[in-house]
């Protein structure tokens, strides 16, 4: 983790890059975390088809 002191000595091009990195990674877990929300929706219907209601 880099501190305050330390971005101060980082130049402009380097922060942009550092930032889209950044937005790139975070575009990614969004996208992984959407998957896997919807993997365990589908299985959780899935469960619910399968089961008989019970009378």
């Amino acid at each position: 983790m880099v501190t305050k002191a330390e971005l101060s000595l980082i130049g402009d091009a380097e922060l942009v890059e550092e930032l889209s990195q950044l937005t790139t990674q975070t575009a990614r877990m969004r996208a992984r975390m959407a998957d896997i929300m919807a993997e365990l929706e589908r299985r959780r219907c899935a469960k619910n088809v399968r089961r008989p209601v019970r009378r």
